[in-house]
């Protein structure tokens, strides 16, 4: 089944079999298509930097890309962290390169000094709205905030944040890189 048009059942627990096998089928891919899946070399470092790219879903792609869906022709992609690359997706047969440009949001990862581009995409967290928080407070409450968040259901990073996972890591990076430069500047 595919991930574009399952149907979640917990929260949509009046859907019956009958409509989830209909639902089930719309994105199906055809058999000669499965049949040649695989059959090529898979490429796993990206085209243009030479990285090892982060295995996603295309579902991600379908959440991020800001173009038509009928662009995406391969079944298997990955992203390139490298903040100097321009390329973010690849299709692991060659056949497709994403930029920016291609996309609905800046990446964290291509501009991790940018105050403004967001580093927690599900609760809308920037660099510069950790940084005000900080100054305004002496601390910072986004890696908590975000964990309610997760407990309460309301993380969508494996779709919502363009490398596919959990931001918290990154989260906690920068407000770690803010807290030790605001450390270095009150030395001064």
């Amino acid at each position: 089944m595919s991930d574009c048009c399952s149907v979640n059942t917990p929260v949509n627990a009046n859907v019956d079999a009958a409509q989830t096998s209909v639902v089930d089928d719309c994105c199906a891919v055809p058999s000669s298509a499965a049949a040649t899946a695989g059959t090529a070399q898979e490429i796993v470092n990206c085209p243009e930097c030479g990285a090892k790219g982060k295995v996603v879903d295309t579902q991600v792609l379908k959440s991020m890309l800001a173009r038509s869906l009928r662009v995406l022709e391969a079944e298997s992609y990955r992203f390139c962290r490298t903040a100097d690359c321009p390329v973010v997706y690849f299709s692991t047969d060659g056949r497709e390169r994403y930029t920016e440009a291609d996309l609905r949001e800046a990446v964290h990862q291509k501009h991790p000094d940018d105050p403004n581009v967001f580093v927690c995409y599900c609760f809308r967290h920037t660099p510069g709205s950790i940084r005000a928080e900080l100054q305004e407070t002496g601390r910072s409450t986004v890696v908590e905030e975000i964990n309610t968040g997760i407990k309460a259901g309301q993380c969508a990073c494996e779709i919502r944040n363009p490398q596919a996972s959990c931001c918290l890591g990154n989260v906690t990076a920068v407000v770690k890189r803010i807290q030790a430069e605001s450390i270095s500047v009150a030395a001064d």
